[in-house]
């Protein structure tokens, strides 16, 4: 029997965001152009033809936004930098600038007492080093360090943690497997190669970083999920184990088993990585913490057309099924294949179509969402996983990537004709369900 409503003392409530989703100011204060940038301004990329020059207007707005987060309650905040904010072409001069306005919104944060947790690449890579070959270079995993380096160097001692990346399976496969994500490339090959690319170059920054600064808590966010057969068919079967192996074992078991899957890197025969002596090496090495993306499992049907997940709970308005259960079972398998450090629910929410009417947003679904998969985390919680924190994906509705402004995911509505925040329903619920554990924490 598990109590979903008691989390343990000290555990962590926040919100995130992404730089390139919320931040606007796309081109000012010598800031450079990004992969994103020059993406999103191909309207046929962007389904509603947008781009996120604007987006939520974060980058002068950052005192209210952080406003907001003391508003609900939040011990933290999880955001990254845009790297070409800091190092307009991703080499050589960097933007004082730029990182004056992360120093700017870390004095508000700690003004505020809400933690900052940085993620220092979330997919919008400096337009001029994709000129120069992007995540395909190897040569792009070097200069990653030397960002990773600067900022540890700079802001370490004022992060409660550094993450490298988040989500490299999206980098890979959708920016390079599919040409859904920025930089619109569609090459299986070349998204195997990047995958291995973005590895190193967590590697290599997880070294510079800890050489520089020591007592900085390191780190690396992956999205996640099981995969379930949908038959008990061998065909089926066979499809959910190596969707496992090409998906989370794929970037888990370099990190820490110093080796690649052996299903995965048969099943990719020919596209397999390039890897360089030491490579894995460099890869595999300690995290001070594991961050874990989950939204939906993955259901895995060999028919034609296959067969669609069950969604007894209904499906959010990105079309994914809502099954909060697959969180519990994606935790407690990590627990039984690695040797984890603490983790962190970096990420976990759902998109809805969500609506002002009367001043308010009614968005009850999205309240339900989160009590059920915090049920399922403190289920996992209860079975011995260690999770210190819980992120909810996001603090407001923002530039959803190729979905352009359509999808809102945030729990402050964003109008952005007039860049208004209003507070959503499931803001008020997060506010005093954080509250109520300030309060068990108080008694306990």
């Amino acid at each position: 029997m598990t109590d979903s409503t008691h989390f343990p003392p000290g555990f962590t409530w926040g919100v995130a965001t992404s730089a390139f989703q919320i931040e606007g100011a796309a081109e000012l204060d010598g800031k450079g152009p990004s992969i994103w940038d020059s993406f999103s301004r191909n309207s046929a990329n962007i389904k509603d033809g947008s781009n996120g020059d604007v987006a939520c207007d974060h980058y002068h707005r950052y005192r209210e936004d952080v406003g907001l987060m003391a508003g609900l309650g939040v011990d933290a905040y999880r955001f990254s930098m845009a790297w070409a904010r800091v190092q307009p072409a991703g080499k050589g001069a960097w933007n004082e600038k730029g990182f004056d306005f992360y120093a700017r919104l870390l004095d508000a944060l700690q003004e505020k007492g809400i933690a900052p947790h940085l993620t220092l690449y979330h997919w919008d890579l400096p337009q001029g080093l994709q000129d120069e070959g992007g995540w395909l270079a190897r040569d792009t995993a070097y200069r990653f360090a030397g960002y990773a380096e600067e900022v540890a160097r700079r802001f370490g001692d004022r992060l409660a943690s550094i993450a490298t990346h988040n989500e490299p399976w999206c980098t890979a496969n959708l920016g390079y497997g599919n040409a859904q994500f920025a930089p619109g490339v569609a090459d299986a090959r070349q998204a195997i190669q990047v995958s291995h690319h973005l590895l190193l170059s967590h590697g290599l920054a997880m070294r510079a970083m800890r050489a520089v600064n020591p007592r900085a808590k390191l780190g690396i966010v992956l999205n996640q999920w099981t995969s379930d057969p949908a038959t008990n068919s061998d065909a089926d079967r066979a499809l959910a184990e190596l969707e496992w192996a090409r998906s989370v074992q794929w970037f888990m078991d370099p990190i820490f088993k110093g080796h690649y899957p052996e299903l995965a890197l048969r099943a990719h025969g020919a596209n397999a990585p390039q890897v360089a002596e030491g490579d894995l090496d460099i890869i595999q090495g300690a995290l001070d913490f594991l961050g874990v993306n989950y939204y939906f499992r993955h259901y895995a049907s060999a028919d034609t057309p296959p067969r669609s997940a069950p969604a007894a709970l209904g499906t959010t308005d990105m079309g994914w099924e809502i099954y909060p259960q697959g969180l519990t079972e994606l935790l407690l398998k990590l627990k039984d294949e690695y040797t984890l450090p603490p983790i962190y629910i970096t990420e976990n929410g759902m998109a809805s179509a969500d609506r002002v009417e009367g001043g308010q947003v009614n968005d009850s679904a999205r309240i339900r969402f989160v009590e059920l998969h915090l049920a399922a985390l403190k289920a996992a919680m209860d079975a011995g996983v260690d999770v210190r924190g819980y992120f909810m994906w996001s603090l407001m509705d923002n530039f959803e990537w190729n979905s352009g402004y359509a999808k809102r995911f945030g729990i402050y509505h964003v109008d952005y004709a007039t860049l208004q925040r209003t507070p959503k329903a499931s803001a008020h619920w997060y506010r005093d369900f954080v509250a109520a554990q300030r309060g068990q924490r108080r008694a306990a």
